[in-house]
């Protein structure tokens, strides 16, 4: 046998043929955290967004406004800290609050350099409408759960971003 020949591929046989799923095992990421915490948010988020589609508000909006609407003269600082965004994330965001007639920037009463975010009457309006509906959501998106559930759920929740 010559050098060249020991080179050639030798024809392939085909692999055995393998049974078509059926039934997706998802067993090991179902012991995931990460995994559950993302398919419950997307659960969620699915139907959040065309909830606040009628208030014109995405989730960032509504976090945004709600937390003002909680914390009236919140800074952009403490906002950034609270939603973790990124301040130049913020900047368009608060502007667009405000030019939607949603909001508005006052001097804050500590630090002259800072302004406090507060919600206008319109903004305060439809935060009371936004946050009923957002109510309503959540209890339809998780009906299996019992108040209690909810609260031990979210109780859990909060342990992993708020050690």
């Amino acid at each position: 046998m010559s050098p060249n020949t020991e080179t050639l591929a030798a024809p392939h046989e085909a692999p055995p043929a393998t049974p078509a799923i059926v039934d997706v095992d998802t067993r090991y990421l179902q012991t995931l955290l990460g995994y559950n915490a993302r398919r419950a948010a997307l659960t969620v988020i699915d139907e959040f967004v065309p909830r606040m589609a009628q208030f014109g508000l995405r989730v960032v909006d509504f976090s945004i406004l709600s937390l003002i609407y909680h914390n009236p003269g919140i800074t952009s600082r403490q906002l950034c800290a609270a939603l973790a965004l990124l301040p130049p994330n913020l900047v368009g965001k608060i502007g667009a609050l405000e030019s939607r007639g949603l909001l508005a920037r006052q001097p804050h009463p500590q630090d002259g350099r800072a302004l406090g975010l507060h919600l206008t009457a319109e903004g305060q309006a439809l935060m009371a409408r936004a946050e009923a509906e957002a109510v309503a959501l959540e209890n339809d998106a998780a009906p299996g759960l019992t108040p209690a559930e909810r609260r031990t759920l979210i109780r859990l929740l909060q342990k992993v971003y708020r050690p």
